[in-house]
């Protein structure tokens, strides 16, 4: 199976425009608070949904990369994406709101399947530009889809923002229809496991105990991804409060600092084609720790806040563009499979980061939920060390 021209670019778009649906409504989660009758602790669980849909997307979905055409995976997901924001932008309450996007969450997770059938789809010593250039995609629908997002719901409400949104992915939906290859991937994990689709299943969790490539990548992803969702999600939380007070569309504009994440991916995926995934990640890390110290300062002067920002962004993104290199790189032919139990626990992590941020926050402050963001990246840091990660 090979990309048409220009399929890495609609892959790339397809990963950002996806991925930025689980980020858009933070800088609103106040808004929504209010709207719904929510509390600020219970508000963050719409992040931890998304999440936790991305993570049975990841599990389910993903691994039928190796078995069925990208063409239908891509579109089907983001019908379900596009279904996620409809409910969520009539949910009368938290519990249809959370429903609605656990689906956004699932839906989502197409962005990881666009990596892998990028990666699929290129000459190998062209896979970490494919990689790193679907990353830029998620990148940018990260660093974007909090300040339009923000912008959005000040100006049309959030539930306005949702819709703008669920139009957005039915056009990306028909362009991935039109034309992403419609054959199925040959010599996938499917055709080798017995048991079609639940022998693919029931398969992964050997694949995280055959390979020590894989558990060394998913510990250390595990921890970036989970100090990136507590910052961001606890930063949404104390601007929003006293004596800071921001609305939506203030916060949204922090998530221009990421635009360093943004503009360093290209170049990482042309030092992974180079160089070794561990020395990429390695120096990202550096990178990220230095970011989260200026964080630990505070939030009183915003151009130092932003700066932190920009670095944590940066060496998490960059990090995770040579990581799943790295891992489509064990075997490349059962690399959804591969793709599925790496990010299965990364975006567990991340949940996980995102639900502690704001009771974190609530007990600690800033300064706790700082603490524990240059923690795990240091510890990812001394992971990717290690010989043989």
């Amino acid at each position: 199976m090979r990309l048409p021209r220009g399929g890495v670019v609609l892959l790339s778009c397809t990963a950002g425009l996806a991925l930025a649906n689980n980020y858009a409504i933070q800088p609103a989660l106040g808004d929504v608070g209010r709207d719904i009758g929510a509390s600020a602790a219970a508000i963050g669980l719409v992040t931890t949904a998304a999440l936790g849909g991305c993570i049975a997307g990841f599990a389910f979905l993903l691994p039928l990369a190796d078995r069925a055409a990208p063409r239908r995976l891509v579109a089907g997901q983001l019908a379900l994406l596009t279904a996620g924001l409809l409910l969520a932008s009539r949910a009368p309450g938290l519990g249809l709101l959370l429903l609605g996007y656990v689906m956004v969450g699932a839906g989502a997770s197409v962005s990881a399947m666009a990596s892998t059938i990028a990666g699929r789809g290129v000459p190998g010593e062209r896979r970490g530009r494919a990689v790193a250039g679907v990353a830029a995609g998620m990148s940018a629908g990260i660093l974007l889809s909090r300040l339009v997002g923000g912008a959005l719901a000040d100006t049309l409400g959030w539930r306005g923002m949702l819709l703008v949104f669920a139009g957005l992915v039915v056009v990306c939906g028909a362009a991935a229809w039109v034309r992403l290859p419609g054959e199925r991937p040959g010599g996938g994990a499917g055709d080798g496991a017995g048991g079609g689709y639940l022998g693919t299943l029931a398969a992964l969790p050997g694949l995280l105990r055959s390979h020590r490539t894989l558990r060394l990548a998913v510990l250390s992803g595990s921890l970036w991804y989970l100090a990136f969702s507590l910052v961001w999600v606890a930063l949404t939380v104390r601007l929003a409060q006293p004596p800071y007070g921001l609305d939506a569309a203030s916060i949204g504009l922090y998530s221009l600092a990421g635009a360093l994440g943004f503009a360093a991916l290209p170049v990482a995926g042309r030092l992974g084609d180079r160089y070794s995934p561990r020395v990429v990640i390695a120096g990202s890390m550096v990178v990220a720790v230095v970011g989260a110290g200026l964080l630990c300062t505070g939030l009183d002067r915003p151009v130092v806040t932003a700066v932190g920002l920009a670095l944590v962004d940066a060496g998490c993104f960059t990090a995770q563009a040579a990581n799943q290199t790295r891992v489509m790189s064990i075997d490349p032919s059962r690399s959804g499979s591969l793709s599925g139990v790496y990010l299965l626990l990364y975006f567990l992590a991340g949940a996980l980061g995102a639900g502690v941020a704001a009771p974190l926050v609530a007990v600690g402050g800033w300064g706790a939920a700082t603490g524990v963001v240059c923690a795990s990246l240091a510890g990812a840091g001394c992971l990717a060390l290690r010989r043989g990660c």
